[in-house]
């Protein structure tokens, strides 16, 4: 008798079907063992973790125990990547096994479990060391800058390795477009029509190089601009005639699965990788963390069968596309594992997601599309206020639909045309007299940034490098759950809570910048490649922040220094507001009013006439109105030991009895 010990029980039906009665199949449901809830779990020099079983993660080991007991051999299943590595060598931990086999396969089906089971090798510490030091190195942020994070903006706050960089980028979009001030600018175009069909096509002014340049790019003369839109005589200066093509987009990876899963179905991340997991346990899809943008060499054959039965003609030769700098491309895209199968999932979002899946895979291996392209310049018959002016038109047509027959209509990307642009340019000839049947005056104004959706920030957050394709989802649940950026219809804006985080850490803390965070991603890929060390990373990393953290102590305590003992007073929000007290608390327990985001001068009391009956120093009447009110008379003497105080009675300190 066999053990498979898989991560997710959704796939124990599948694999059951497949692997006969010859084997066990246990789910580990995820990690079984994590760092501590409430210390940080690792400490210099060595920084070495230290794990306990989580709460579910008990019930599962007892389980699974109990199935080694009854195996022969044990197979460990988990997925494919660094964390499915990562849970393989912590279920051999715990459960003590000596020599387990360690198997992956990047589709649920026979072939590739049974090819998988072939080849069985041994868990790779070096993968496992890269996502141990990913783990660590969030945990150092976290336990380490949070804290002081939190103390400086006196509420509760998070700093994230990966999630403040992505809440910075939504901070600075969004200050962006505050900051843009709206450019009017002018343009003119022309528009004749064809004499055989009768068709009109138009053609723009070319403002640069002669009225614009890169420093200068708009052209704001509105009178100039209405003159040349008067021009109705024009020369052609040139024409030309040429087919381009088009060539279909990747099959998806996680990022772009994600962005186009946004865009065409209205889900978000979490949301897509939830129903690509379920498609994935179903056995419907590849893995579906992946950065390989390219379909397995096995999979051409299918492609090419479904291509004929679909009256689609294929590329000349098999399509490779690049993948991102720095992706890693152990797995082959995500693509069907049955490409016959035109439907499949238990739910819409399921099915919706598979068919967005299956056809974008199959398209990346047809023919390109192909388009008639003509352009033509034209020059003003006479000069513009002593001006050379030039026109210039371009146009294309459909001529050859290639792969846009299959995803025709379909939009996965928001920056995408909508539609085929055109334009009918008839054929001209140099030197040739034409002449427009109007002109239009057009009137131009500069657009803000757009404000980041889920999808774009994703693209951004791949183009720099910042997290993984498995990340992505939890930064975004993140960000949003934690309230540092909330959601307006689909778009992304940063909270004041948000901007506070950002504007604490820039420039204080390098894990903000997104250079740094990237090149840590590089770290971890050379960890897992075995070109540095988990501890040189880690090290790095915890010598930097405990620097950082110096200085900024250092700084906030030269900045608002206690009046009492000299330590940094910080800011705290309370029930009434913000206030500020000392960092020495409870040592020292000194509070200052807050004065516009700095510590106030507390008003002071004037001494009365009455002297306190225990040690013979003035009393000051203390008192404040509402629920939290009080009324009393208390010694001056308070800070040298004296806490005597009485009760006020017609404004006067009533002796008999003391509070």
């Amino acid at each position: 008798m066999k053990l498979m010990i898989i991560e997710s029980p959704g796939k124990i039906k599948k694999l059951s079907a497949i692997l006969g009665s010859d084997w066990i199949i246990g789910a580990s449901v995820g990690h079984v063992r994590d760092l501590p809830k409430k210390q940080m779990g690792v400490e210099a020099p060595d920084f070495k973790p230290t794990y306990e079983l989580t709460e579910r993660g008990e019930d599962v080991i007892k389980k699974l125990k109990g199935l080694v007991k009854q195996a022969d051999a044990v197979y460990l299943a988990t997925d494919p990547d660094r964390e499915g590595e990562s849970i393989s060598w912590h279920l051999q931990q715990c459960l003590r096994l000596q020599n387990p086999y360690r198997v992956t396969f990047n589709e649920i089906t026979p072939n590739a479990v049974k090819t998988a089971l072939a080849s069985p090798r041994a868990i790779d510490v070096k993968r496992v060391a890269a996502q141990e030091a990913r783990r660590v190195l969030d945990r150092l942020v976290g336990y380490m800058v949070s804290p002081e994070l939190s103390r400086q903006a006196g509420e509760r706050l998070s700093a994230g390795r990966v999630q403040s960089p992505a809440v910075r980028l939504v901070v600075e979009r969004e200050r962006a477009i505050r900051a843009f001030k709206v450019t009017h600018h002018y343009g003119a175009l022309l528009v004749f029509a064809d004499a055989k069909t009768g068709n009109q096509w138009t053609a723009e002014w070319l403002t640069k190089p002669r009225f614009v340049s890169d420093d200068n790019p708009y052209f704001m003369d509105r009178a100039f601009a209405e003159a040349v839109a008067s021009v109705r005589e024009v020369i052609v200066k040139s024409f030309d005639e040429r087919e381009a093509r088009r060539s279909p987009p990747p099959p998806f990876t996680t990022s772009t699965m994600q962005q186009a899963a946004s865009v065409a179905l209205g889900l978000n991340p979490k949301a897509a990788m939830d129903a690509a997991q379920k498609l994935y346990e179903q056995g419907h899809i590849t893995y579906h963390r992946t950065d390989n943008p390219n379909v397995s060499d096995e999979s051409l054959g299918d492609i090419y069968a479904e291509a004929v039965k679909l009256g689609l003609d294929m590329a000349e030769e098999p399509r490779r596309f690049k993948a991102p700098e720095g992706a890693q491309v152990g797995h082959p895209a995500i693509t069907p594992t049955h490409w016959e199968v035109e439907e499949a999932g238990e739910t819409n979002e399921q099915r919706a997601l598979y068919r967005l899946i299956r056809i974008r895979a199959i398209a990346c291996q047809l023919a390109d599309a192909r388009y008639a392209v003509r352009t033509v310049r034209l020059d003003a018959a006479q000069p513009v206020e002593g001006e050379h002016i030039e026109f210039e038109a371009k146009g294309r047509t459909l001529i050859y639909q290639g792969w846009l027959k299959l995803v025709a209509g379909d939009q996965t990307e928001e920056t995408e045309e909508q539609g085929e642009p055109t334009n009918p340019i008839p054929e001209c000839r140099p030197h040739e007299a034409l002449s427009a049947e109007h002109g239009k005056l057009l009137e131009k104004k500069t657009k803000p940034p757009s404000r980041y959706t889920q999808a774009t920030l994703v693209k951004k957050l791949e183009s720099e490098g910042i997290g993984r394709p498995a990340t992505y989802a939890a930064i975004m649940d993140n960000i949003v759950s934690r309230a540092y950026v909330k959601t307006d219809k689909k778009f992304l804006i940063p909270t004041e809570t948000g901007e506070r985080v950002v504007d604490a850490l820039t420039g204080k803390f390098a894990f903000i910048d997104l250079g740094f965070t990237r090149e840590l991603e590089e770290d971890l890929d050379r960890i897992a490649a075995g070109d540095t060390g988990f501890k040189t990373v880690i090290t790095k990393v915890h010598e930097q922040l405990t620097r950082e953290l110096t200085t900024l102590e250092m700084t906030n305590a030269a900045k608002y220094p206690c009046p009492e003992c000299g330590k940094a007073m910080r800011r705290i929000k309370g029930k009434s507001g913000y206030f500020w007290g000392c960092t020495g608390h409870p040592d020292c327990s000194t509070t200052q009013p807050d004065d516009d985001g700095k510590p106030g001068q507390r008003k002071s009391l004037e001494a009365s006439e009455y002297a306190c009956q225990q040690c013979g120093k003035p009393l000051v009447h203390r008192k404040k109105t509402g629920k939290n009110g009080y009324d009393f008379w208390g010694c001056t003497g308070y800070k040298d030991g004296c806490k005597t105080a009485y009760n006020n009675k017609n404004g006067q300190p009533c002796f008999d009895i003391t509070k």
